[in-house]
């Protein structure tokens, strides 16, 4: 019998088939099966990308959501309309915390400043093919600081600032028109934690 423990599984070669802005390695390996025996070679590739965090604003006070919109290249070649709505964020660099990164993305995307960062989930991108994993807060902002647009110029960026009230955030989720997971999942969250946050963040 061969447990199914990380240390078993057996990596026979790695080879890296394109790096650029991310990297796909193909591996070749065997692991531990349910029925306690070892499986044959099988190959899988994994696209890496590092690590990212994103982050739900909140403003307590107004009882509104800001999100950002902008045009994602990877829903136009789906065919699909490719400026969603979505939660600010950005890719954990080497030396950042993930909160760190999604108090900087606040400013740098949204045009805020984040006063408090408060943990939702952490959780897998894709874990069939990706390595990525996302780090997930929401953050108390003031909308009165809000920008029309924002975004960093030398990095392409063409960002529109949207604010929302939480009642319409909440029926937009309902109605299923938020089409990312991190906001879907930071949304969701939201709506079964308003009242409790609400609550922490008077008492700042």
């Amino acid at each position: 019998m061969v447990d199914r423990l990380p240390e078993n599984i057996e990596v026979i070669k790695k080879e890296t088939l394109y790096k650029k802005f991310f990297r796909v390695d193909e591996y070749y390996l065997k692991y531990p099966r349910y029925n306690g025996t070892m499986s044959r070679v099988v190959s899988r590739e994994v696209m890496e990308r590092g690590n990212s965090a994103g982050i739900l604003l909140y403003d307590p006070d107004a009882d509104c959501l800001i999100f950002i919109e902008q045009l994602r290249v990877g829903v136009f070649t789906a065919g699909e309309y490719p400026w969603i709505l979505e939660c600010v964020a950005g890719i954990v660099d080497q030396g950042e915390t993930p909160e760190q990164v999604v108090i900087r993305e606040a400013k740098e995307e949204a045009g805020v400043e984040v006063s408090s960062v408060e943990p939702i989930a952490t959780y897998f991108a894709s874990p069939g093919g990706i390595s990525e994993k996302l780090y997930v807060f929401c953050g108390r902002v003031n909308i009165t600081q809000v920008p029309e647009y924002a975004g960093l110029e030398n990095e392409g960026e063409d960002i529109r600032v949207v604010v929302l009230s939480a009642q319409t955030v909440e029926k937009m989720l309902a109605d299923g028109k938020f089409n990312n997971a991190l906001t879907i999942i930071a949304v969701q969250w939201f709506v079964l934690h308003k009242e409790k946050l609400r609550e922490k963040w008077k008492k700042k």
